[in-house]
C-alpha cells in the first residue's frame, strides 16, 4: 500500500517523463491515423506533418511544471495557422488537454484565463480555414460545447480531489484522537487497577502484619490472645483473597468469567465502614466512628470513594502512627457529605516520604472524581489528619431513595469510571 500510494503522488505531482507520456501517445496516435488514411481524404503523413504535428505537443509536456509558457507557446502556435495552414495538426488537443488540466488544478477564476486565451484562438483559425459557413456554424458549436465540457469536467474532478483530501484529513485525525483516546484510557484504567489494588492489599495487609506481631509477642505470656490474633490474620486473609478475586473478575469481565465465579460481590459502600473499623480495632488502634446528621443513601461510587478514603487513612495510621487512636467522622449535610479521619500519633515529621506515596495521590484522585476537595496534613495537637468534602445534589439525592419495595437504584449500579 505504501508503494503504490508513492506511486500514485508521483503520477499526481507528475516528473517530467510523466508528464511527457501523454505528448508521446497523443503524437503516436496522430501519425498513426495519418499513415492509414485513405489518399481520398486529402491528408497523408509527411515529413513537415510529423515535424509539426511533433511541435503542437510539445507544450503539453510543461502543463504542470510551467502552465504559463504552455499556454503561450500554445497560442503561438495556433496562431501561426492563419498565415500556414500546415500548423494546425495537433495545436487542438492541445488546447483540449491544457484546459481542462488549468480546470483540474485551480479554481475557476484562475482557470477562466486560459479557457478565454487559447478557445477563441483556436476557433478563429479553424473558422478561417473553412470555407462553407453552415460548416463554420457547426464547428464553432462543436468548439463551444467541448470547451463547456473540458472546463465543466475539470472543475469537477477538482472538487472531488478536494472532497476525497479532505476525508482523507478527517479519517487521519479521528485516527489521531483515537489513539490519543485509547491511550488516555488506558492510563486511567491502569491508574485505577493501582488504586484498588493500593487499597485491596495495602489495608489488609498491613492489618495482618500488626496482628501477626502482636500475636508473636503473646504466644507464650497469652496463647489465648495469639490465637485470637491468629483466627482475626486468617479472617482477612480470607477478606483479601476476596476482595482480589473481586478486583480480577471485574478486570477479566467476560461471560465465561462470570459463569465461573458466580455473581459478583457488590463493591464495598458506606454499610462496610463497620467491619473495617472492627478489622482496624483489632489490630491494635482505636477507632471511634461519630456520624453527624440523618444519614441518606448515596450513589454507589461515591460509597466507595468514601470507604477508599477511610480505609487509607485508617491503614496510614496502622502503619505510621505508633501508639495512638483515631477518630472517623462522617458529615451528611444537605450539599455536601463530609469525611474526617484522623489519628492521635507522632504525625508526618518521622516519615513524611512514606505519607507521599500512592496512597494519598488514590485518595485526591477518588475525591476529585465527583467534585470534592480534599486537605491531608498534620494536626495541630499531633497526628495527621484526613478531610474530604464531596458535594451532594439535594434533587439527585431525593432521587436517589430506596424504592417502595426497599431497592435502591444506585446499589445495583456499578461505579462508573474509576473506582
Amino acid at each position: 500500500m505504501a508503494a503504490f500510494g508513492a506511486v500514485k503522488r508521483r503520477l499526481r505531482h507528475g516528473s517530467l517523463l510523466v508528464d511527457a507520456a501523454l505528448p508521446a501517445v497523443v503524437l503516436l496516435g496522430y501519425c498513426l491515423v495519418l499513415s492509414v488514411a485513405p489518399a481520398s481524404s486529402g491528408v497523408r503523413l509527411t515529413p513537415a506533418a510529423a515535424v509539426w504535428a511533433a511541435v503542437g505537443v510539445l507544450p503539453m509536456v510543461g502543463r504542470r511544471r510551467w502552465p504559463a509558457p504552455a499556454v503561450l507557446a500554445t497560442l503561438a502556435l495556433t496562431l501561426l495557422g492563419l498565415a500556414w495552414p500546415v500548423t494546425t495538426q495537433t495545436q487542438g488537443i492541445a488546447v483540449i488537454v491544457l484546459t481542462y488540466g488549468a480546470a483540474v488544478r485551480r479554481p475557476w477564476r484562475r482557470a477562466a484565463p486560459t479557457f478565454l486565451v487559447l478557445w477563441p484562438a483556436s476557433m478563429v483559425v479553424g473558422a478561417v480555414h473553412r470555407s462553407a459557413a453552415s460548416s463554420v456554424l457547426f464547428a464553432l458549436l462543436v468548439d463551444v460545447l467541448i470547451a463547456m465540457i473540458c472546463f465543466v469536467l475539470g472543475q469537477y474532478q477538482r472538487t472531488r480531489r478536494a472532497y476525497l483530501q479532505a476525508l482523507e484529513a478527517r479519517a487521519a485525525e479521528a485516527e489521531r484522537n483515537q489513539r490519543v483516546l485509547a491511550g488516555q484510557a488506558v492510563a486511567e484504567e491502569r491508574r485505577r487497577i493501582a488504586r484498588e489494588l493500593h487499597d485491596v492489599v495495602a489495608h489488609h495487609v498491613s492489618v495482618m502484619g500488626v496482628l501477626a506481631t502482636g500475636a508473636r509477642r503473646s504466644l507464650a505470656k497469652d496463647p489465648a490472645g495469639a490465637t485470637d490474633a491468629l483466627g482475626s490474620i486468617e479472617q482477612t486473609g480470607r477478606t483479601t483473597l476476596r476482595e482480589l478475586r473481586r478486583l480480577l473478575d471485574v478486570l477479566r469481565n467476560d461471560e465465561e468469567s462470570t459463569e465461573e465465579s458466580g455473581e459478583l460481590a457488590p463493591a464495598p459502600g458506606l454499610p462496610a465502614i463497620a467491619g473495617l473499623v472492627a478489622s482496624v480495632r483489632q489490630a491494635g488502634l482505636p477507632v471511634d466512628v461519630q456520624v453527624d446528621g440523618e444519614p441518606y443513601p448515596v450513589d454507589a461510587g461515591i460509597g466507595l470513594a468514601v470507604y477508599r478514603l477511610i480505609q487509607e487513612a485508617l491503614t496510614n495510621a496502622v502503619k505510621h502512627a505508633g501508639p495512638a487512636s483515631a477518630q472517623v467522622r462522617l458529615g451528611f449535610g444537605p450539599s455536601a457529605l463530609t469525611v474526617e479521619v484522623f489519628d492521635t500519633g507522632r504525625g508526618p515529621a518521622a516519615d513524611a516520604g512514606r505519607r507521599g506515596g500512592h496512597g494519598l495521590v488514590g485518595m485526591r484522585e477518588r475525591v476529585a472524581l465527583y467534585g470534592g476537595e480534599l486537605a491531608t496534613g498534620p494536626r495541630p495537637g499531633g497526628g495527621f489528619r484526613v478531610y474530604a468534602r464531596i458535594p451532594m445534589d439535594t434533587l439527585e439525592g431525593l432521587s436517589r431513595l430506596p424504592d417502595a419495595a426497599g431497592h435502591h437504584p444506585a446499589a445495583d449500579a456499578r461505579p462508573q469510571g474509576p473506582a
